[in-house]
């Protein structure tokens, strides 16, 4: 088992080298925007099977996006929406033989909790006005200003952690499992790493529409447009 800290450099581009994990990553990107473009593009009234299902997953997250924030979802759709299918896919490409999920690397998920982080602040700024926000960070009272602050940092490091321990014990355990006991026995791990990859992708993008909850407000101007 190669270890989560190394990484394995496929070519370089002049001085950049580019491991395996970022063009696992450009290769699902690829994907996921082909099958987005490909999947509405021709939309109807009267939905085919793959359009209803794909318009079942936007109410899905349409709807979590109200119950968290409670505004209106659509400035916040395409975030929350590409970062759960990126992560759900991402997740799931360990159960592909050959393939190791790009979710399974710190970069990968430092990377998806930096976008977190900054959008936190966007959104924030966007909503309350510069000033608005940084008050934010002396609430309920100045003498929280330093936890808050500590609080912004430490939560972005909780999200690298969490994606990182669960995918990576995954495919850890399958990967074990694979080396002493052969193809069928670890079937049931794999099938019990579905749920495991699907519940982590929904707890990560739950936990990002919380912390843009947190910024943006109840009820404010701007996350009602």
């Amino acid at each position: 088992m190669i270890s989560p800290l190394i990484l394995t450099n496929v070519f370089t581009i002049g001085p950049v080298a580019v491991s395996a994990p970022v063009v696992t990553t450009w290769a699902l990107m690829a994907l996921i925007g082909g099958g987005s473009f490909l999947a509405t593009r021709r939309l109807k009234m009267r939905p085919s099977k793959a359009q209803a299902t794909l318009e079942m997953l936007v109410d899905a997250i349409d709807s979590q996006i109200r119950e968290i924030v409670r505004v209106e979802p659509a400035p916040y759709r395409s975030l929350i929406g590409t970062i759960f299918v990126f992560t759900l896919c991402a997740n799931w490409l360990g159960l592909i033989p050959g393939l190791e999920p790009p979710t399974s690397r710190l970069e990968t998920d430092a990377a998806l909790a930096g976008i977190v982080f900054v959008s936190t602040i966007y959104f924030g700024v966007k909503n309350r006005g510069p000033l608005g926000y940084l008050k934010t960070f002396a609430e309920p009272t100045w003498a929280m200003l330093p936890l808050n602050i500590v609080e912004q940092i430490t939560r972005t490091f909780s999200l690298i952690v969490r994606l990182f321990g669960n995918v990576m014990s995954g495919v850890f355990v399958i990967a074990v499992m694979l080396m002493l006991a052969g193809l069928l026995v670890p079937i049931p791990l794999m099938a019990l790493e579905l749920l495991t990859g699907a519940v982590q992708a929904y707890i990560f993008a739950v936990l990002a529409t919380v912390f843009i909850g947190a910024a943006v407000g109840e009820g404010t101007e701007g996350g009602r447009g």
